[in-house]
């Protein structure tokens, strides 16, 4: 996920017209007269603004969080049972005192590595278009999953299309990329435990892509009837992380894919249908409903004043994305 700080709409008319004085001859690093891609303007870098320091306690924090988090998958996964919440509190209450909490990597190491490779992803074409992006912020929880995700800030304009969808796009790839080999060898290590999602209070719903891998591992069981071990749980929070940013909305990555394919108008219409369905799917699952409230107050994207088209390699990229969306969406995630 990357989120645009607050004012950086506002500054791209007075921005652009410095821009027009000081890029009135051709520059390497504009668009080059032939149309060819090439880098956006230089921009200055956050330099003094940054705290490499708060980055880094927030991953700390987030790691034992998700360690916690994963110590209670792994011991319901090694007693054959549901998630038990129980171990959750037995998990800080041994992290408090000293205890041994470490059989928790195993779903914390992966997931946070998802969640980097995503954040990566947005960083490094931020830095490869110029524009000024902060390090990743990961947010630590006390509860379900040990984490509510992780985030960049862009802190200068984005001046194109293909820009803005290469920024977007390049998150969910790069963490797509690396979450399947971790979906692979944790359906891989998971086994099959009749009744076990309804032993628990939680039962965790099965996107499209998982319930591939599960059918090709254990052909003919039902979900319901199959453990997952943890690394395949980290996997699992990786594609609803991978979902939710590529909704069509707003400013998530799924709304910069729209912006940039579609342009503002139909972005906007798209935003608004996508606030309604989110309504309706919280008919089944009530946070939908609290979804559906922020979106619909951030649904508005800075503007892009772009009229070049971002050429059919994009295009397949967004049809791409559309289908990774799909594969990943659980409307009801947790029961």
């Amino acid at each position: 996920m990357r989120v645009s700080e607050p004012g950086s709409t506002g500054r791209v008319k007075d921005t652009l017209a410095d821009l027009h004085q000081r890029t009135s001859a051709p520059a390497a690093d504009w668009h080059a007269p032939s149309g060819k891609q090439v880098p956006g303007p230089r921009v200055p870098r956050g330099g003094g603004r940054e705290k490499p320091w708060l980055h880094a306690l927030l991953f700390v924090v987030t790691l034992f969080t998700t360690t916690v988090f994963g110590f209670a998958l792994a011991a319901s996964f090694s007693l054959g049972r549901a998630l038990n919440e129980d171990f959750i509190a037995d998990g800080y209450m041994r992290l408090v005192h000293g205890g041994n909490i470490w059989t928790g990597l195993v779903y914390s190491i992966p997931l946070l590595l998802i969640l980097l490779a995503h954040e990566l992803g947005h960083y490094a074409t931020c830095r490869r278009w110029n524009v000024d992006a902060s390090l990743p912020y990961f947010g630590p929880s006390p509860t379900l999953l040990g984490t509510v995700g992780a985030f960049i800030r862009i802190r200068s304009p984005i001046y194109s299309r293909r820009s803005l969808f290469d920024i977007g796009v390049s998150g969910p790839l790069a963490g797509f990329t690396l979450l399947l080999p971790f979906l692979l060898a944790g359906v891989l290590m998971s086994r099959v435990v009749p009744g076990v999602q309804a032993q628990g209070p939680f039962a965790f719903g099965t996107p499209l892509l998982l319930r591939a891998v599960e059918e090709m591992r254990f052909p003919g069981v039902s979900a319901a009837d199959i453990s997952l071990h943890p690394m395949a749980m980290a996997a699992w929070a990786g594609l609803l992380a991978t979902a939710i940013n590529l909704l069509p909305v707003g400013q998530l990555d799924g709304g910069h894919i729209a912006y940039a394919v579609l342009g503002a108008r139909a972005h906007r219409i798209l935003s608004l249908v996508l606030v309604g369905g989110l309504a309706v799917c919280g008919l089944v699952y009530w946070p939908w409903w609290l979804w559906a409230i922020v979106m619909f107050f951030f649904r508005r994207h800075p503007l892009i004043y772009d009229e070049e088209s971002i050429g059919p390699r994009r295009r397949a990229l967004a049809v791409a994305a559309l289908l990774l969306l799909a594969v990943s969406l659980c409307i009801v995630p947790v029961r």
